[in-house]
């Protein structure tokens, strides 16, 4: 197990780093420059020189690189452009936001996908069968959009059980702040658990129908025990890769969800620094982000070992 996380994080490094030269090599193909935006609508000749010097844009591309990596190595990702806040302050305002948003989305995807496609495959061909597969395809279906407006309307505005907008921190109110996410993250959770139900069905009909299972069951053990402590276990091994990479998808891709509820998360901070073409911003969080896949990556692999024995060695 010590060498294999010792040969992960090793391989964790060049591609961190490869992944920080395409992000920067990028972001200087975006149209617009960022020195006329801060300048205002006046656009002083001096003053958009200062801002280039200020912020070295007039330095070659890889002299810009090499400050900001190294910044960037000493915890320091620059100031964004149009807050004139220091990124760092920025991403710990809005991560923890989104981290919670994506937390609940993918816990209520694995409550009500895994036990769905668990039950399709057990009772493969029965209504109980053809009822998952038919939230699976309603769940992939379902626009985001679409869906968080329907239970505005329908837990806000009719019902007023839940608030239609807004964010409050668990560490300010635990009650109002899960009261304020729990739709949002339903709208995400919603369409990752029908995907899990039909991964998870499809990996527990094929474990179901292996040698191991037919014996366990010739032995006289319960069906219960048979599929839990058997069939489950070993299916779970696809699972936990596809739920680390939506996990990692939900933290950078759930834009259009916080705009509906109007959460300040990591989507909405990436969307609109892109608009004002706040550079540092942008890196900063497409890096971030991309050290999420990875370190969630490594769990992901790291689970494969705890949950089958056979990996281990």
């Amino acid at each position: 197990m010590l060498n294999f996380l010792a040969r992960r994080l090793v391989q964790i490094v060049p591609t961190l780093f490869f992944v920080s030269v395409l992000i920067f090599s990028l972001q200087q193909l975006l149209p617009g420059d960022p020195a006329l935006v801060m300048a205002g609508e006046e656009r002083d000749p001096a003053v958009i020189e200062q801002i280039r010097r200020q912020y070295r844009l007039d330095q070659p591309v890889p002299v810009q690189y090499a400050y900001w990596i190294k910044g960037v190595l000493s915890g320091d990702f620059g100031e964004s452009l149009r807050n004139k806040m220091p990124v760092r302050e920025l991403i710990a305002q809005k991560l923890p936001v989104t981290l919670q948003l994506g937390s609940m989305a993918i816990l209520i995807a694995f409550l009500i996908g895994i036990p769905a496609g668990i039950v399709a495959a057990v009772k493969k061909g029965s209504a109980w069968d053809y009822g998952a597969n038919f939230f699976a395809l309603w769940g992939i279906s379902t626009p985001n959009f679409w869906l968080g407006i329907m239970l505005i309307f329908l837990f806000s505005i009719e019902l007023g059980w839940l608030p239609a907008s807004g964010y409050v921190p668990l560490t300010e109110n635990w009650r109002a702040s899960l009261a304020a996410t729990i739709m949002p993250a339903f709208v995400l959770g919603n369409a990752i658990a029908a995907i899990l139900m039909r991964h998870t069905r499809s990996a527990m009909l094929q474990v179901l129908e292996s040698d191991y299972v037919r014996t366990a069951r010739a032995k006289g053990l319960l069906e219960r025990s048979v599929i839990l402590k058997h069939a489950m276990r070993n299916a779970l091994t696809p699972i936990i890769t596809l739920g680390a990479l939506e996990l990692g998808t939900l933290l950078s891709g759930a834009v259009l969800t916080e705009q509906i509820f109007s959460i300040p998360g990591f989507g909405k901070l990436i969307v609109d620094a892109v608009f004002n073409r706040d550079y540092a911003v942008v890196q900063g969080v497409v890096l971030v982000t991309a050290t999420i896949y990875i370190t969630l990556n490594l769990i992901a692999d790291v689970a494969y070992i705890l949950v089958n024995p056979r990996l281990r060695g």
